[in-house]
């Protein structure tokens, strides 16, 4: 299995990306798929995870802000992020259930 992030970039304060994360293999069958950011100093931390039902789970600092989806027919992950803070500024990585890792995608908000 490997996975691809794209859609990273430099975006201003308030504007909004969207992240892909490609999965190639066993994607139906592939129970979660979780996106990560990690920070420069900082330890890398949880932002959403989308599991093969449906269900989705937010860290609290991106409730209400980012959304995560899945399509089956792309092999495909989405982060969709509106409201977009300097703090959310990171290199944002996808995992798979068997703990595969993408190679990373760097999201800059700044002015």
């Amino acid at each position: 299995v490997q996975l691809v992030e794209s859609g990273g970039g430099l975006v201003q304060p308030g504007g909004s990306l969207r992240l892909s994360c490609v999965v190639s293999g066993d994607f139906i069958n592939n129970f979660a798929i979780q996106w990560h950011r990690q920070s420069p100093g900082k330890q890398r931390e949880l932002v959403a995870a989308i599991i093969v039902g449906g269900t989705t789970k937010y860290a609290d600092s991106v409730k209400g802000r980012f959304t995560i989806s899945r399509d089956n027919a792309s092999h495909a992950v989405y982060l969709q992020m509106n409201s977009l803070k300097p703090e959310d500024t990171a290199i944002y990585y996808c995992q798979d259930a068997l703990g595969n890792w993408g190679q990373g995608t760097q999201v800059t908000v700044s002015s």
